[in-house]
């Protein structure tokens, strides 16, 4: 079947480790760590502390920035927080486009939103920011900035075609998929109500492997410009997202039949970690279900493949989907409304299944040229109906390539609900197997369009109802994962976030786990242009920071633009403070007659 080949592809020629957290012995050696840290044991009572860090020392924030680049980021914030002016931005660069025309045109925003969020058009024109920024303390993560400015009616065109298969066309609108993983008409255009993601449209299997082409010149343009670098890279920009949407549809509804067996064993409601089904009333339950014999259940649980716990957790119900199992011809599941047995997976014709081959050539591709040249990859959040893939997908190229360091990051968005759940699997998983756990954590970039989007077509909204509550699970993820270091010197984390309370609970944290930032272990990140006076402090006191530094021809990057001063009117407390500290350092110099300052 066409999952088989899916998932034999993921791990060609990879065996699977042995589970490390089933029997009694191997969890309290995973508790106790995987062996002597290099920089810890009896060097840590010699270690000097944990820097600290003056987010509100306005010289050293700014003794990057020469005073004209100050006056820009004054100019580009005021302007950010004019909501005239932001409500009819679109209108007012097509007049100014049509007026100065091009050449002018670019020279005005260079001067201006180009030249504060934007690093360069090129690989060559980005080199100079890329080494300036080293020399204060702040690596870089490469974002490739174009996206085609579609006019809606080609987007929604685009949407509606790569998102639905040729079986479901043929139908007449018969679909199997959960709501929640279906493509809705009312919401055909994805970019509508996200203003802090980029955003990208399938057209063909050519355009996909154009995109792959350039992220490999991105890649070898990071590995050439310093030898720490990342790449940010988005799947949605690699395949067609049909096969993300059937696939999400798959593990989300092999997970909900898990918790269902987990709420007949009186397990509800638990936490996923702590939730474990006793293997002989699983085995009862499947065999009355009619799935499969009961000799063949019982191949499944074997304790080769479960260990000799005798219960099944998330993470081991989840490997029973993979392609060693006698398991992938019995994938159905009961449906909750009917109760009859159904397919996890719908029909594949050819094409498609060519189309998802080819996706995951291009991962393979891109990940073994990051190898090549030391750059690590970090793959993007997307929208929920997405994510399941992506992150299945993401720890899949983990298990290959993060066996000596992390090389690929994963992404973990803290609005959601299940967050915390989603930290720790992964977490374990890391840990059971053996590879290096690395992960950037988030807020997330798609709540508007999230909330609308569950309240219109009727399934759960998935984002925490508050922003402190988005904030307390940022909180609780963070923590768990940097527990998770103090006993792993090879795992690592990017604290992704512009809010200084985050940052100073993370530097706090660390030094009571005394997390030394020159472990290495505890990368943050901002984007470029945005709060700089959190990114060069960090950087110049020692702390491994980076900034996502977005390049490409000013035309192509106008989205992009107007994304970043929707982005910045939405944030208007963290840019408030930045702008009154801009300001004061601006007054600072020229009471100093330090006005023409050139940073060294």
């Amino acid at each position: 079947m066409a999952l088989r080949r899916v998932l034999s592809l993921l791990r060609p020629g990879i065996p699977r480790l042995a589970r490390l957290s089933t029997a009694p012995a191997a969890r309290e050696e995973s508790a106790a760590g995987p062996g002597p840290v290099p920089g810890r044991g009896s060097a840590e009572a010699v270690r000097p502390p944990v820097p600290a860090v003056d987010f509100g020392n306005t010289q050293e924030a700014y003794r990057s920035r020469r005073t004209w680049e100050l006056a820009r980021s004054l100019l580009v914030l005021r302007l950010c927080a004019w909501p005239a002016l932001l409500t009819r931005h679109e209108q007012l660069l097509y007049v100014a486009r049509k007026l100065l025309g091009e050449r002018l045109f670019n020279k005005l925003m260079k001067m201006t939103f180009y030249g504060h969020f934007v690093a360069g058009e090129d690989q060559e024109s980005i080199q100079p920011l890329i080494r300036h920024n080293r020399a204060f303390g702040v690596g870089t993560i490469l974002d490739y900035g174009v996206e085609e400015d579609l006019g809606p009616e080609e987007a929604e065109h685009r949407e509606m075609e790569s998102c639905t298969s040729a079986a479901e066309r043929d139908s007449s609108g018969t679909n199997k998929r959960e709501k929640q993983y279906q493509a809705y008409w009312a919401f055909r255009d994805h970019r509508d109500g996200v203003i802090s993601a980029r955003t990208y449209f399938y057209a063909n299997e050519a355009k996909c492997d154009s995109h792959m082409e350039t992220l490999l010149r991105c890649i070898e343009a990071s590995g050439a410009a310093s030898d720490d670098g990342f790449l940010a890279i988005k799947l949605t920009l690699l395949g067609r997202p049909q096969f993300l949407l059937q696939f999400s549809d798959v593990l989300t509804k092999w997970r909900c039949f898990f918790h269902q067996m987990a709420a007949e064993q009186g397990q509800a409601g638990l936490a996923a970690m702590d939730t474990k089904l006793e293997v002989a009333v699983l085995q009862e339950s499947v065999a009355k279900m009619g799935i499969a014999s009961r000799a063949e259940i019982e191949d499944w649980f074997t304790a080769e493949t479960l260990g000799v716990s005798g219960t099944v957790d998330l993470l081991d119900w989840s490997s029973l989907i993979d392609s060693r199992t006698k398991l992938c011809k019995h994938l159905v599941v009961p449906n909750t409304q009917t109760g009859q047995l159904e397919p996890l997976l719908s029909r594949f014709t050819e094409e498609e299944e060519l189309q998802m081959t080819r996706m995951l050539q291009r991962m393979d591709v891109l990940a073994k040229k990051a190898t090549e040249v030391g750059v690590r990859l970090m793959v993007d959040a997307e929208q929920t109906y997405f994510q399941p893939a992506i992150s299945h997908l993401t720890l899949e190229m983990q298990r290959r390539f993060n066996v000596e360091r992390p090389l690929i990051f994963s992404t973990h968005q803290c609005y959601l609900k299940d967050a915390y759940d989603n930290v720790t699997l992964d977490v374990e998983l890391a840990r059971r197997e053996g590879w290096c756990f690395g992960s950037k954590l988030v807020r997330g970039a798609y709540m508007a369009q999230e909330r609308a989007r569950a309240a219109e077509i009727g399934y759960q909204d998935p984002i925490n109802p508050t922003y402190e509550a988005t904030n307390a699970m940022y909180h609780r993820c963070l923590d768990h994962v940097l527990k998770e270091l103090k006993h792993n010197a090879k795992a690592k984390v990017m604290v992704a976030t512009h809010n200084e309370d985050s940052v100073r609970f993370t530097l706090r944290r660390m030094e009571e786990l005394c997390l030394h930032p020159a472990g290495h272990q505890v990368y943050f990140g901002q984007l470029l242009g945005m709060c700089d006076q959190i990114s060069f402090p960090l950087g110049q006191a020692g702390y491994p920071v980076y900034k996502y530094v977005p390049y490409g021809p000013v035309m192509d990057v106008l989205p992009y633009l107007s994304r970043r001063a929707l982005e910045n009117s939405s944030l208007m407390k963290g840019a408030r403070r930045e702008w009154q500290l801009l300001w004061l350092e601006l007054l600072r110099r020229l009471r100093t007659g330090s006005f023409f300052h050139r940073p060294a």
